[in-house]
């Protein structure tokens, strides 16, 4: 088994990764760390969400910032205020050990920009942000990126399908030509090819991991027949037989999101509701419960469930499935991450089979039917 020793991480960086306990690193991280510490290029990693992408490119980008400059080097963009916040995070406790401080600063919306541009006026070395609060920073003069040596997109085709196409194409035409760009994704949409002929160099290192894996190969796919009148009474036995177990269930529109949360909290489930009409604090609040557990299941719309990060859910219910495939890959990927094993399951009602089908063939996966 390789070491992160043998990748080229020094010692330091080492120590915490121990602390963290990450102690072997995951094929994304064995596939680029090494080509990043030692080569100045572009890079696309194709690798799903809950691969350790986030130290596969964090390592690299600590590893090129130089602490004696007092000016932003590297630039991370991810699409939620969560993921940067996770990302952020990260970043901060891989540096607990080395000898050099190298500061960190994560900017989004639904926070004061004033507190944001304020705490830019610190020597800051990265800057981990979404799109749209980036590029009003950018504007402002509040933050300067044309010494940016490394720009990195993580999550990049959650961020167009957020709706950020444009946000991403203003940012990505700042100092081109004296940059890298890593761009990390689970899909390849039309869109983000563009991106590459567009802003990265030709040579662009291409790392795929899992190859044919769409989905995360530890989880299971379930569907259940039912009919709409039975579906929650369906849940509700679902859930009572998983007492022990953590979990979200997918919702299409924000008014079903809100309704089931409410017809779950009333049987008396620990449950919480992610919907796209919530105040951020309201958001905040809900994961915050939610990853230190004090709320066992989620109810979500697809939007919001961007960025949720909780180790050890055992299932996803979907209550109708996603109308894009893409969503599906996203929904499932919440659960059997860091390497555990998961269940997706989704409720079908008649006529809907060839859903499945689809899916089963457009992401390489196998249905079966699991009887209540």
């Amino acid at each position: 088994m390789t070491t992160f020793s043998e990748l080229g991480i020094s010692k330091g960086y080492i120590k915490a990764l121990k602390e963290l306990n990450i102690i072997n690193p995951t094929e994304i991280q064995e596939a680029v760390i090494p080509t990043l510490l030692k080569t100045k290029t572009d890079l696309i990693g194709l690798a799903q969400t809950g691969t350790g992408k986030t130290a596969a490119f964090g390592l690299p980008i600590l590893n090129s910032i130089n602490p004696n400059r007092a000016e932003v080097q590297g630039l991370i963009i991810a699409p939620t205020r969560e993921l940067v916040q996770q990302i952020k995070k990260q970043l901060f406790k891989f540096t607990k050990y080395i000898d050099e401080k190298i500061f960190v600063e994560g900017v989004y919306g639904g926070e004061h920009i004033e507190r944001q541009i304020k705490a830019l006026t610190r020597p800051t070395h990265i800057v981990v942000a979404t799109p749209g609060r980036l590029l009003d920073l950018i504007e402002r003069k509040a933050v300067d990126i044309t010494n940016v040596k490394t720009l990195i997109l993580d999550e990049a085709d959650e961020m167009l399908s957020m709706g950020f196409k444009e946000d991403l194409n203003k940012i990505l035409k700042h100092n081109t030509y004296k940059r890298n760009t890593w761009l990390f994704s689970a899909t390849m949409p039309e869109e983000i090819k563009r991106i590459v002929k567009t802003y990265m160099s030709v040579d662009v290192i291409r790392i795929e991991v899992n190859k044919n894996a769409l989905v995360n190969k530890n989880i299971s796919h379930f569907f259940i027949n039912t009919k709409i009148k039975d579906k929650l009474d369906l849940i509700i036995e679902l859930l009572n037989k998983r007492q022990k177990e953590r979990g979200v269930i997918f919702c299409r529109s924000k008014a079903g999101t809100k309704t089931l949360a409410k017809q779950l909290q009333d049987e008396g489930f620990s449950v919480g509701a992610l919907e796209g009409d919530m105040q951020q604090r309201e958001r905040d609040k809900v994961m915050r419960a939610f990853k230190n557990e004090s709320l066992q299941f989620l109810v979500s719309t697809d939007v919001s469930a961007r960025g949720i990060d909780v180790n050890n859910l055992t299932f996803v219910l979907h209550h109708q499935l996603p109308d894009y495939l893409d969503y599906y890959t996203h929904r499932s990927g919440r659960t059997a991450r860091a390497g555990k094993t998961g269940q997706s399951i989704a409720l079908i009602i008649p006529g809907e089979m060839q859903k499945v089908i689809d899916a089963q063939k457009a992401l390489g996966i196998t249905f079966r039917e699991m009887t209540m």
